[in-house]
Parts: structure tokens; C-alpha cells; sequence
């Protein structure tokens, strides 16, 4: 993986939720300084801080090491969905499944 397209995909999604680097620091416990050089591609990120800021994106962690994503927009909204799927009870995921047939089924006759 390139440091630059990881750096550039860290600071992607962390302007998509609106987050400072000093934010973002806080959150994974490294310096604000560390967070400009990793997104700039300056320096390596660690696996256990890779995990970090995936969980705080609400994205998988291969969302963040893909190097081309020919539908971002939706891959982001998948990756974002499998997250909350993964945090939610049994009793919840029934009812994203039933909130989700309503949805797709509500244009049928």
C-alpha cells in the first residue's frame, strides 16, 4: 500500500465526518503532528492505529487500504452499513432488515 493514497484516504474520511487532525489525534492517542505526517504519506501508520481510525470513520479497515474504488460514494455507504450491522443486537438486525424490505419494496405495485 502507498503511505500518500493511505494518507490521502485518512484525511478523506476524516473531512467526510468532520473531524480536526487534533480530533483525530485525541481519539488514537498519537500527536496532531503524527496525523499530518501520516496524511501527507510521511510516515506509516500501525496496524493498531489503522483499526482505530477505521472504527472511528465507521468504515472496514480494507475500505481505508484500497488503493481505487470505482464507486466511493457507495463503498463508503456499504462500509459504514456493515459497521453498524456488526454493533447491532440480533433484535436490531431484524429490524434493519425489515426497515430495509420497506424501503426497496416500496415502489412495487
Amino acid at each position: 500500500m502507498n503511505r500518500k493514497v493511505l494518507g490521502k484516504r485518512i484525511r478523506e474520511e476524516r473531512l467526510r465526518i468532520g473531524l480536526t487532525q487534533e480530533q483525530i489525534a485525541e481519539y488514537i492517542d498519537v500527536s496532531t503532528t503524527y496525523i499530518g505526517f501520516v496524511e501527507r504519506g510521511e510516515r506509516s501508520v500501525t496496524l493498531e492505529k489503522l483499526a482505530l481510525l477505521a472504527e472511528c470513520f465507521h468504515v472496514s479497515i480494507d475500505s481505508l487500504l484500497r488503493e481505487a474504488s470505482e464507486n466511493a460514494s457507495d463503498k463508503r455507504l456499504f462500509d459504514e452499513l456493515c459497521f453498524l450491522w456488526n454493533a447491532a443486537s440480533t433484535e436490531d438486525k431484524r429490524l434493519i432488515v425489515s426497515i430495509s424490505n420497506v424501503i426497496v419494496n416500496r415502489h412495487d405495485p
